[in-house]
């Protein structure tokens, strides 16, 4: 067919074809900043976690979602097929960092279904324009259980750019109208009472003083922050410099009117999904760094993590009486954090602090109530503005959490100086305090009466949790120092294996503690985990995984046995934390762990163990 020219030669323009008709649909994602976190094989990658309640969250909060039919479509594959024609995303870069995305839509498989669920992959230009992805043109896998994760993939790390993602709905299903965001104003009297609705108690002042004047003088001082995912800035874009420990490490350094890279040092521990239960554990490597360093101010948050602590806040006691009993007397601050649906823990929480007369700040105290607010009458900002997810606050969220601890440090600053009057022996633990002195122990540990051989779990695991330590983008491997029973392989590892058996030694032969079932010829890859400790609690740390070569395994105490652990059961890769006795008297135990039955060829990861001397 002849092209038609105008008169100066130029193709005259053609007729647009008729428009689809534009589908009624929500936000789950609107202007959303995200990055691309290093990977091993150099990319970067956004991960945006949809299953757990998310997506609903994600469609209540940003999309204004209220029909609990719609929502509760959300919760499945099925339902998502039912209620979602077509999912529109937009991208848009800075200019200078590559013009493309690519856009993955992930279903999870059902479980031991032996099969992963379907993915949607397309490639998306960055140009801040809509792309249409119709449901209907891709083959979904019967496997499919629930809408898993969104991804947004870049050909390199450290990409910035702002995304939204909007699910247009089949025929039949109505959409709310959309909520236009208002104007954020952080100068506002409104935003100065947030401020001081965050700041529950001062408590004594004269260990955050004495930090401060040291800071001002020109001391060397190390702020610290230990806690759950939020912690580890887990919806900041970019996580490292947007996280609100750096927000409020940089705000301290502008009180003491210092720089960030002078005398004024900072430690960021977060590690996603794990409760104080194992914050006490990670506290001397993690924060102390095996004794290296020695922080003048501790922030623990772990407010919204606690829900899985077995001990109802034993831990959480245990952790601060840890921290505080240190021979340079840190400061101690308590920082609640809060979820989507208003909740954490606090209540639970504060007589912690009122015990130990700590500074404790609420960010659910400073930010729900405002949330119901009219603009003009006290809101400064929605849910959908200060929430990344249901779980994380965004970059104004994390802004917002920063500038609560500010307005303590200030607050402590002006008072008149305190006298540091705190006699933790002379102070009944609210909670309890039984692991105050917990230990670590893992693979390279050197400790007196304990003794390992390791049997079939003597390999290590390098496929594990990883986390964003202090300002650095490469992840840190948590717990690499571990054992490891590998599915269906030999029992050695390359490593060699000890012949000797000693306090303080960590053996790797299953033959050193003379196993009969070893002696007589049956397999070694059944040969379990030995261990004699002399302790009076024991905390085992394993890996969970998502992984269908993941196994159960079982822990016996002499003999007895004790606990199934199931690295299955969260469903994603990060640490578990499991007591397998507590106020027991101080005396040695022999402890077994083996593949539960029927498990024996699959894979179990010890991370390692705390430990009650």
């Amino acid at each position: 067919m002849r092209e038609k020219y105008d008169r100066r030669g130029k193709e005259e323009p053609k007729a647009p074809k008729d428009p689809a008709l534009k589908r009624k649909g929500f936000y789950i994602m609107r202007r959303k900043q995200i990055a691309g976190s290093v990977q091993p094989d150099g990319r970067g990658i956004q991960f945006i976690y949809l299953d757990g309640g998310r997506m609903e969250s994600f469609a209540r909060i940003t999309g204004n979602v209220t029909d609990e039919g719609v929502l509760g479509l959300l919760r499945t594959a099925e339902g998502f097929r039912k209620l979602v024609h077509s999912i529109g995303v937009t991208v848009e870069m800075e200019e200078g960092t590559g013009r493309e995305a690519d856009f993955v839509f992930q279903m999870y498989g059902k479980p031991d279904a032996g099969a992963p669920g379907t993915q949607v992959r397309v490639s998306v230009p960055a140009d801040g324009m809509e792309r249409i992805v119709e449901l209907s043109d891709y083959e979904w896998s019967a496997s499919d259980n629930v809408p898993g994760q969104i991804r947004f993939e870049f050909p390199q790390a450290g990409v910035l750019a702002e995304a939204s993602v909007r699910l247009y709905l089949q025929e039949g299903f109505e959409a709310p109208e959309e909520a236009e965001e208002e104007a954020v104003d952080l100068e506002s009297p409104h935003y100065e009472k947030i401020l001081e609705k965050s700041l529950l108690q001062t408590g004594n002042p004269a260990r955050l003083q004495r930090a401060i004047r040291k800071a001002k003088q020109g001391e060397d001082v190390t702020i610290a922050f230990i806690g759950g995912s939020i912690t580890q800035g887990a919806g900041a874009v970019p996580i490292h410099t947007e996280c609100y420990a750096c927000k409020a490490f940089e705000g301290f350094c502008r009180l003491a009117g210092r720089g960030t890279e002078e005398n004024i040092h900072y430690i960021k521990a977060g590690v996603g999904g794990t409760p104080s239960e194992l914050g006490m554990l990670r506290y001397e490597r993690d924060v102390l760094r095996e004794g290296s360093a020695e922080p003048d101010i501790v922030v623990v948050e772990f407010a919204v993590n606690d829900a899985g602590d077995e001990t109802g806040g034993v831990c959480y006691d245990s952790l601060v009486r840890k921290i505080l009993s240190a021979g340079n007397r840190p400061a101690v601050v308590l920082l609640f954090a809060v979820f989507a649906d208003d909740w954490n823990l606090q209540e639970r929480l504060k007589p912690v602090g009122i015990a130990y007369d700590l500074p404790m700040v609420s960010i659910r105290d400073a930010v729900v109530g405002q949330f119901y607010q009219k603009t003009g009458e006290g809101k400064v900002f929605g849910k959908a503005q200060f929430f990344y997810d249901c779980f994380h606050p965004s970059n104004l969220g994390h802004r917002v959490m920063a500038d609560c601890l500010e307005n303590l440090f200030r607050t402590v600053e002006a008072m008149p100086d305190g006298t540091d009057c705190l006699h933790l022996e002379r102070i009944e633990a609210p909670l309890g305090g039984e692991f105050e002195a917990v230990r670590l122990f893992d693979r390279k540990s050197a400790a007196e009466g304990i003794r390992v051989d390791c049997g079939s779990f003597c390999h290590w695991d390098g496929e594990l949790q990883a986390v964003e330590m202090d300002r650095d983008l490469t992840p840190t491997k948590e717990f690499p120092n571990n054992w490891m029973h590998r599915a269906g392989g030999s029992p050695f590892s390359s490593v060699g294996n000890a012949s000797s058996m000693g306090d303080a030694s960590v053996v790797e032969s299953a033959l050193s503690m003379g196993d009969a079932s070893v002696r007589d010829g049956s397999s070694l890859t059944e040969a379990p985990f030995r261990m004699e400790i002399v302790c009076s609690a024991l905390i085992l740390v394993y890996k969970d995984s998502g992984s269908s070569l993941a196994g159960r395994a079982e822990v016996f105490v002499d003999g007895e046995k004790v606990l199934t652990a199931d690295p299955r059961e969260n469903g994603w890769l990060h640490c578990n934390p499991a007591i397998c006795f507590r106020g027991r008297e101080r005396r040695k135990y022999h402890v077994e762990i083996r593949m539960a039955p029927g498990d024996e060829d699959k894979e179990f990861t010890i991370l390692g163990f705390g430990y009650v001397g």
